[in-house]
């Protein structure tokens, strides 16, 4: 693929203090991530995987190393500077779905719309309900929804401020099987239909699978990349 990474990470490393003692989460981590790609993190758990994607979303300080989103560098942006390149760059999915629990499934889709500077946000997040098939369920509030339908208001909510790319994580780690591919499906299928750069978190190998590219992280480390 032809252009500038999305993503470029060198030497990506994270160590916190444990009572004293320095614990290594991750170490000398390095790849790139070019426009429309999928890409799987995969490993056991507590093999890294999720505290990698918070750096990559600028949530966290790495310890060593650099992440560029965009060509953009983490390192020399302060607090408020990474929110607002999250907000022009990024959709996030959660497994925990992270909807505000105060604001329907319409303001739930808004928000980033209204932080996009979207001229009609209530019209876009409406039709973006649409899309995931809760049309009929926008004034309802998050308490009200299902797990399943949580989490297409995440999808709607991650996808409709068109981010150059969107960051799941353990997108269905709360579902049941059944409901869980059909979110999975919906996600690759909008995340098709918008052109978008997908990096997922998993331990499901069945959904790795439909990456086009898996980086396997194994005790803090990548020591797998497969094409």
């Amino acid at each position: 693929m032809a252009g500038k990474s999305v993503i470029e990470v060198s030497g990506l490393g994270k160590t916190v203090d444990n009572g004293g003692e320095l614990l290594t989460i991750l170490q000398d981590i390095s790849f790139s991530v070019m426009p429309g790609e999928t890409v799987a993190i995969v490993g056991a758990s507590g093999s890294g995987k999720s505290t990698l994607l918070g750096l990559l979303a600028g949530l966290d300080a790495p310890t060593a190393g650099e992440v560029r989103l965009d060509d953009v560098s983490l390192n020399a942006l302060d607090e408020d500077e990474r929110a607002r390149l999250r907000g022009r760059l990024l959709g996030f999915v959660f497994q925990s779905f992270q909807l505000l629990p105060s604001l329907t499934a319409l303001e739930n889709v808004m928000l980033p719309l209204e932080l996009a500077g979207s001229g009609k946000p209530a019209v876009a997040a409406g039709e973006w309900l649409e899309r995931v098939g809760l049309g009929h369920r926008l004034r309802h509030y998050p308490k009200h929804l299902s797990g399943g339908e949580q989490q297409r208001v995440a999808l709607a909510r991650a996808f409709a401020a068109n981010p150059q790319l969107v960051l799941a994580d353990e997108p269905t780690g709360n579902l049941d099987a059944a409901t869980g591919q059909q979110v999975i499906d919906l996600m690759f299928d909008l995340n098709a239909r918008q052109g978008t750069t997908l990096l997922l978190v998993t331990h499901d190998e069945a959904i790795a699978a439909r990456c086009g590219r898996i980086l396997r992280i194994q005790s803090g480390r990548l020591v797998v990349w497969l094409e």
